[in-house]
């Protein structure tokens, strides 16, 4: 799927759905394991695809703390770029 998104690709429900609560051009990648359920959060960029966060999913919504956590990376990411 990741392939899919460097190449333009663009993915929706089931495999990606939108994560504006991380931020713009956000989504969360699911993927299903035979022990259990990824999830991918990345944002669109003109030029990548920043991977935000790896984690397995383990109840029906995405915790505090790793939409935080995606916030700061995010943040840290575009002050670098700056």
């Amino acid at each position: 799927m990741l392939r899919q998104l460097q190449r333009g690709e663009l993915l929706s429900m089931p495999q990606s759905r939108p994560m504006p609560s991380v931020g713009p051009r956000c989504h969360e990648l699911r993927i299903n394991d035979v022990t259990s359920t990824w999830r991918v959060v990345y944002r669109i960029d003109n030029d990548a695809i920043v991977i935000l966060e790896v984690f397995a999913k383990k109840t029906g919504k995405t915790p505090k703390t790793v939409i935080d956590t995606c916030r700061k990376r995010l943040k840290e990411y575009d002050d670098a770029g700056k």
